[in-house]
């Protein structure tokens, strides 16, 4: 486990006011020779974190067949419905974190939906395999971006997890980006981690 961290997180702790609501930690990670102009570096990634969000990330599910997943599920009638009621369809996919589709569905989910899915880079991904172990990994997943600027972004816990489990989450994070970095952990620049409320404090790895 690496002490860096855990100093960092512990830090952060001590140094954050107390507030009305459970505190995130947010992990920022600035790039080096990373072009966001390339297509091939805009990136959107989905990564489990192995010891949750602290809270479960909302997921939905399209789907005809589907009841019992662990999650809400909308079937076709449901989603028709988005076509004419736009503004339900902006707050739907504004309050959802995660969204997977029965491949039959896409096509509906994409004329209803798609202006404000893609966007947001929340186009669902396709249900493969055993459906409620899906729903169950993207309940403790977070999304990260590279869109226009060479930075990530992401939820890797709450102030209410043990900090062992933040620095583990954090360190998925990073192996998980590295592999994904085209010159791998050299892209990494300053790499950061803040509360909600809080200053960031750079972490050394």
């Amino acid at each position: 486990m690496n002490e860096n961290i855990l100093q960092v997180i512990k830090e952060l702790r001590e140094k954050s006011k107390k507030r009305s609501f459970p505190q995130s930690f947010d992990l920022i990670i600035n790039l080096r020779e990373f072009d966001t102009k390339k297509p091939e570096n805009k990136i959107t990634e989905d990564i489990i974190l192995p010891h949750g969000r602290g809270v479960e990330a909302n997921v939905i599910v399209f789907s005809d067949s589907l009841k019992d997943v662990g999650c809400d599920v909308l079937n076709s009638s449901n989603v028709e419905k988005f076509i004419k009621n736009k503004r339900e369809g902006r707050k739907l996919v504004k309050s959802t974190d995660f969204f997977l589709s029965e491949p039959k569905l896409m096509p509906l989910v994409g004329k209803a939906l798609g202006a404000y899915l893609g966007p947001k880079g929340k186009m669902p991904k396709l249900l493969v395999g055993d459906t409620k172990k899906m729903v169950d990994g993207y309940k403790r997943s977070v999304r990260v971006r590279i869109k226009d600027a060479p930075v990530v972004q992401c939820l890797v816990g709450k102030e209410s997890m043990k900090d062992e489990m933040i620095v583990e989450n954090i360190e998925a994070v990073l192996e998980h980006l590295k592999s994904k970095m085209p010159k791998g952990k050299h892209n990494f620049d300053k790499i950061f981690l803040k509360m909600t409320m809080s200053k960031h404090i750079q972490i050394k790895v």
